[in-house]
């Protein structure tokens, strides 16, 4: 395709190759990088706002093509694809003491979780209390649900009974629309089941710039010399952020 990133050309999806090709793109654009800044801001935001008497790990799950740890370097990275951060960790069997962790940090991770319920009681188990876990997800606009379900090469089902899928293959086999279903569509059910962990934030993040940047997959669409005007078109299209956003912050805090 004729926007398809040249920079993962070849690269076989999921492989420490193709992360590799990711962070380095997230360096390259500048709009991509300025995106990524913004989000890490919020989760480090979030790890901050924990009691300060409750020391505990930093840790990212699914860290792949992730550079958050080099804006705070005590976070452990993990993914379950050997080679592609400091540690293989299965977010559903989480190998950490109960009450021993300060934060589990996600960006672009939740949704590749199958049988998510399981990761959801780890890290209620594991989260010290007042802990969170602080998340960027796709979200669940209608330009989000255009865009992640026709030029994102993950599925994205917004209409399924379940939360759970099956996964052949960690990155391929994933549902995008997981966040909207466990949070929004079926908050109820989450709310019950894990009644230790509080939905405290659901907010939705900038896009124009996301967009323009093409993201870890495609082209940018606009010369750098526009910076400006995609930050521009960020402040005044707020006011419509639950039609336009692709993505959103999430906040789960562990009761004291």
């Amino acid at each position: 395709m004729l926007l398809q990133e040249p920079g993962l050309a070849g690269l076989e999806l999921g492989s420490t190759a193709w992360f590799n090709a990711q962070r380095a793109l997230i360096h390259q654009k500048p709009l991509l990088r300025k995106c990524y800044e913004r989000w890490y801001e919020l989760l480090l935001a979030d790890e901050a706002s924990v009691p300060a008497d409750r020391p505990g790990l930093l840790v990212e799950l699914g860290s792949g093509g992730s550079t958050l740890a080099e804006h705070r370097q005590d976070i452990l990275t993990t993914d379950v694809i050997a080679g592609a951060a400091s540690r293989v960790v299965d977010a559903r069997e989480l190998p950490f003491a109960d009450a021993s962790v300060r934060a589990l940090f996600l960006t672009h991770a939740l949704h590749h979780i199958p049988q998510v319920e399981r990761f959801f009681a780890e890290a209620s188990r594991v989260l010290v209390p007042g802990g969170v876990v602080s998340m960027v997800e796709v979200a669940h606009t209608p330009l989000a649900r255009w865009f992640f379900s026709r030029l994102h090469p993950e599925p994205y089902d917004d209409r399924t009974a379940q939360w759970d899928f099956t996964q052949s293959h960690a990155m391929a086999d994933a549902n995008q629309a997981l966040s909207w279903l466990v949070f929004v569509r079926d908050r109820a059910r989450f709310e019950a089941e894990f009644s230790k962990l509080k939905i405290e934030r659901t907010q939705f993040l900038p896009w124009f710039s996301y967009l323009a940047s093409g993201g870890v997959t495609r082209r940018a669409v606009l010369p750098n010399a526009l910076t400006g005007l995609s930050w521009a078109i960020d402040a005044v299209t707020r006011p419509i952020a639950s039609i336009v956003s692709l993505h959103w912050h999430i906040t789960l805090r562990k009761s004291l």
